[in-house]
């Protein structure tokens, strides 16, 4: 059976578009559509239901694609047991825009010299990846995690701050407590969106001061831009603003106080063994942040 028709069909299903399967796999439709449809012949059974508006595996394609990419897995970990821990093949990492702009795509290269065979596909994105259907080996995952059961070392930490823009503060001026935010301007991210109050400690003590955003972003990017125009005071993590502040871009406010630090995580897809790959990107990467950190 051939392991290509294997990898389409698994893209396919997932995707659930022969279209974009295709474009990931840089091959044409007609060869993916091909590549299914001998796959079924030869197992003599239906595993794509196909209309004019969707691909959607059937109950007997469901089950053959959960088997298949076990073995895919396997295939390709045996394989790089045979060339002596010598890495080949496609890793698809996804982390946010931000994290991978600013900080970890910087540290790529020191792997990749170790690797020169393997292919890395960076998949930047601010929501957070289905990993099972964008075909994601392990994410980046930064904050709170949704399932705590889940496989996620730890990478690194690092500050959270409150900022502003030196002509916000001179408009507005500066806040001198945490308790001066409710009368500020705030500017929200994902980083702070969750959050309708945020929290501060000193010296033991702690203060939770409620916000309300008079402009919000849908990524951590946009916030940062938004709180350097002026529009107000953001809390954003030190990796997204680090290069701002260092160029006077940005103000850290409050700086007696201190907001809990942001955790990076990996995050490997449940229900699925890890590949040596991704098992050897984040050895490098809890090995980098040890040696480099950010602050």
């Amino acid at each position: 059976m051939d392991t290509l028709n294997l990898k389409i069909f698994s893209r396919v299903a997932r995707l659930r578009s022969f279209s974009a399967a295709a474009r990931e796999l840089s091959i044409s439709q007609s060869q993916a559509s091909r590549a299914v449809a001998e796959l079924e012949a030869e197992l003599g059974a239906l595993l794509l239901a196909r209309t004019t508006r969707a691909v959607v595996p059937t109950e007997a394609g469901l089950d053959y694609l959960t088997r298949v990419e076990a073995i895919l897995d396997q295939l390709e970990d045996a394989g790089h047991s045979v060339r002596q821990d010598e890495l080949r093949g496609t890793l698809r990492v996804g982390m946010p825009t931000s994290a991978g702009v600013r900080e970890i795509i910087a540290r790529l290269p020191r792997f990749t010299d170790r690797h020169p065979r393997l292919h890395l596909q960076i998949v930047l994105d601010d929501r957070r990846q289905d990993l099972v259907r964008d075909a994601v080996d392990v994410a980046i995952r930064i904050g709170t995690l949704p399932d705590s059961n889940a496989t996620a070392p730890l990478l690194t930490s690092y500050s959270r701050l409150v900022v502003a823009s030196p002509g916000y503060l001179e408009r507005f001026g500066t806040p001198e407590t945490p308790q001066d935010l409710a009368a500020h301007r705030i500017v929200y991210g994902p980083a702070a969106a969750p959050d309708t109050a945020w929290a501060f400690s000193r010296d033991g003590q702690r203060e939770t001061v409620e916000v309300t955003p008079v402009i919000s972003f849908s990524d951590n990017e946009g916030a940062v831009a938004g709180a350097v125009a002026g529009l107000g005071i953001t809390s954003i993590g030190w990796w997204t603003c680090r290069r701002e502040i260092e160029q006077g871009a940005l103000v850290k406010l409050l700086p007696d106080w201190e907001m809990a630090s942001t955790r990076v995580h990996a995050y490997f897809p449940l229900g699925r063994a890890t590949r040596s790959a991704a098992r050897a990107f984040i050895e490098f990467l809890i090995e980098d942040f040890s040696r480099n950190q950010p602050r």
